[in-house]
């Protein structure tokens, strides 16, 4: 049969542009209305609710109904929808600005875990037959003014109907939206694609910032009580919930090499964020989470900075999707570009790559210095390939990433196993850290840039808004460790009750100076967790 042959029914613009919008709500929305269905007490409420949200949608619709605009608009609508819906529905993900910021910044192996073939598969149900449809029909289009009025008329109509059922139910609607500020996040495509088009206007308007000198008169105040280099090594975790440490009461033995060491826990830390894009830079601003933002984040020099203005050697291994801006101004080291054969597989690297080098860098350690270690840790969904062979202790696992076709106890256990191999990693820096104690004074913090959802309240992954985020997403793991010479300068019974005290990522940059003994305008004793306990502070 010859293309002319090929038979193409006709429909007119508006009719298409309505039916694509009634496609988009009723079959790429189910968390929105799952979710709307669980808040709202009335039904009569809910589908007031529903009638004045589908109105408006078709309006939006029609306003594009133009010849070379509308089918085009229709595909990408499809598209997108067809792949939020996919993140949404199946991990309770929220695609706000910092989620899309975080998308934007991951690596081709990391997406490469999410891209499985129930997503083409999902894709090609939701994304690609609906566009197909739409290019198979002939579309009629009215002649210019003809076409203005009829437009103009239905969207007054839908706009009229839409906006008198929201009134009828105007009190339900705003008490519901009101305390539950999730729901409209969750509305596809217009939510994720009106946080697109912020974050790319965002982007480009960060080209432009320049970015601020902070602490240019930080000072080494004093040396070290051997005069040997002071060391701090900064482990940055990823994805390491508080929930699952045993050190925090965790039922399961999952820190079991920790608990030998001689370690001050933190376990009531809170993150900054609850995305790697958002919490890294925070964390080593010294900016609160109050009054930090993306913005000011780069628009401003960090603690890595400061101590290079002081004279202290930093340095930043990477084996995860970069320092997210942090160290743009210091010696970078990406592990999974070397890709070793003994820790790496398709440029990811179990977090053994950085430590085997660790013992060399300290042997060459002449100054006081600080190196950041940015773990793989415990990134999902692939958390079966976060960890070597020996540390499978808990079974049965979850081994495919793809949560859904997993019950949540496998999952539980495949994280947990994560968290055993983050147990290691720390124990195995500080007991590298130890042999090195005759020629250095080291120390080490560990604090984890987030949480995870495993399952609760339908979430899975992380990202979610701070707003609404669950303590899940937002409780961290923190420890600190000291060698012996440091520790002499410090008060132990202080420490411990300071412990039991409320931390967050706030902490890191002052207590971070403190352990350097640098000084200078940034930095707040109050947020150092360690200033008060060091003999001689009260003096």
């Amino acid at each position: 049969m010859s293309a002319r042959q090929l038979y193409r029914p006709q429909i007119g613009s508006v009719t298409l542009a309505i039916l694509g919008a009634l496609f988009l709500v009723a079959f790429t929305n189910r968390t929105f209305w799952t979710r709307a269905y669980t808040y709202f007490d009335s039904h009569l409420a809910l589908a007031a609710f529903g009638l004045g949200l589908t109105c408006i949608f078709c309006a939006l619709t029609v306003t594009l109904s133009v010849k070379y605009v509308l089918k085009p608009f229709l595909i990408f609508l499809f598209f997108s929808a067809a792949a939020a819906s996919w993140f949404m529905d199946g991990f309770g993900t929220i695609l706000d600005v910092d989620m899309i910021r975080n998308a934007a910044q991951t690596t081709t192996s990391e997406a490469g875990h999410l891209v499985t073939p129930p997503f083409i598969l999902h894709m090609f149900i939701f994304g690609l037959v609906p566009s197909l449809v739409v290019c198979w029909f002939r579309v009629e289009h009215r002649k210019f003014w003809a076409k203005l009025r009829w437009n103009l008329l239905t969207i007054a109509l839908l706009l009229l109907v839409g906006l008198a059922s929201s009134v009828s139910a105007s009190r339900s609607i705003a008490s519901v939206t009101r305390m539950h500020k999730d729901l409209i996040l969750t509305l596809n495509p217009l939510l994720p694609i009106g946080s697109a088009a912020m974050f790319a206007l965002a982007s480009e308007a960060d080209k432009n910032i320049v970015v601020q000198p902070l602490g240019t008169d930080a000072r080494v105040v004093a040396t070290s009580r051997s005069g040997k280099p002071r060391v701090l090594v900064i482990v940055t975790g990823e994805t390491a919930r508080a929930e699952n440490f045993s050190l925090g009461g965790y039922e399961r033995q999952t820190n079991p090499e920790l608990a030998k060491l001689d370690i001050t826990y933190y376990p009531q830390t809170s993150s900054c964020g609850t995305s790697t894009a958002v919490s890294v830079p925070c964390m080593f601003s010294n900016l609160t989470r109050s009054n930090y933002s993306h913005r000011a984040g780069l628009a401003n020099e960090n603690l890595l900075d400061v101590l290079g203005h002081a004279g202290i050697k930093t340095e930043w291994w990477d084996n995860n999707t970069g320092s997210k801006g942090v160290a743009e101004r210091t010696v970078y080291k990406s592990f999974s570009d070397e890709n070793d054969p003994r820790y790496c597989k398709q440029n990811e690297c179990l977090d053994d790559v950085m430590i085997a080098q660790l013992d060399d860098w300290l042997s060459n350690v002449k100054q006081d210095s600080v190196l950041v270690l940015h773990q793989l840790g415990s990134h999902g969904p692939a958390y079966y390939q976060r960890y070597p062979a020996e540390f499978q202790r808990f079974t049965p696992i979850c081994s495919t990433s793809e949560l859904g076709s997993c019950n949540r106890n496998d999952i539980v256990n495949t994280y947990d196993n994560t968290i055993l191999y983050t147990d290691h990693i720390l124990a195995s820096v500080i007991n590298i850290l130890k042999a090195h104690e005759s020629g250095l004074e080291p120390a080490m913090i560990y604090m984890s840039d987030h949480g995870e959802s495993l399952g609760e309240h339908g979430l899975y992954l992380h990202g979610a808004p701070y707003i609404v985020a669950p303590s899940q997403q937002t409780h961290v793991p923190f420890v600190l460790w000291q060698g012996y010479e440091m520790k002499a300068d410090i008060e132990p019974a202080c420490v411990s009750g300071r412990a039991l005290q409320p931390a967050s990522h706030d902490n890191l940059f002052h207590t971070t100076l403190g352990f350097m003994a640098v000084r200078s305008s940034a930095y707040q004793p109050k947020l150092d967790v360690l200033a008060t306990c060091r003999k001689g502070a009260g003096s």
